[in-house]
């Protein structure tokens, strides 16, 4: 499975995921000129921007590891234009990252680490 592939399903996996945890999904792969966000959601109040990495090995480490300083810089300036594109009423904002393994039987295994930065 080509990493493009692979991280599409990885994304489908967590929006899932978080559906299944009553988060309601806002808004997936949001693009502007500061880059891109998986994954936008809400729940109770608080929008919650996203980060999905998926992974076939450690290889290269967890996927959580590749949201450096730079990365998390770069999602913070989309998640500011999504909020000043989309104003509305909420609690708060939060920064996850949901770090997903494709074991070698297949199956996806997910670490969501809330309030990640």
């Amino acid at each position: 499975m080509n990493p493009k592939k692979l991280g599409t399903l990885g994304e489908q996996y967590a929006a899932q995921y978080l559906q299944c945890k009553h988060y309601r999904i806002l808004k997936m792969n949001f693009n502007c000129k500061y880059g891109e966000i998986d994954i936008i959601a809400e729940n109770k109040g608080i929008i919650i921007f996203v980060e999905v990495k998926t992974r076939k090995s450690t290889n290269y480490g967890r996927g959580m590891e590749a949201v450096n300083y730079v990365k998390q810089q770069k999602i913070r300036k989309v998640a500011l234009y999504y909020l000043k594109e989309n104003p509305g009423y909420f609690d708060g904002i939060r920064f996850d990252v949901i770090d997903i393994m494709l074991n070698n039987n297949n199956k996806f295994e997910i670490e969501h680490i809330e309030n990640a930065f």
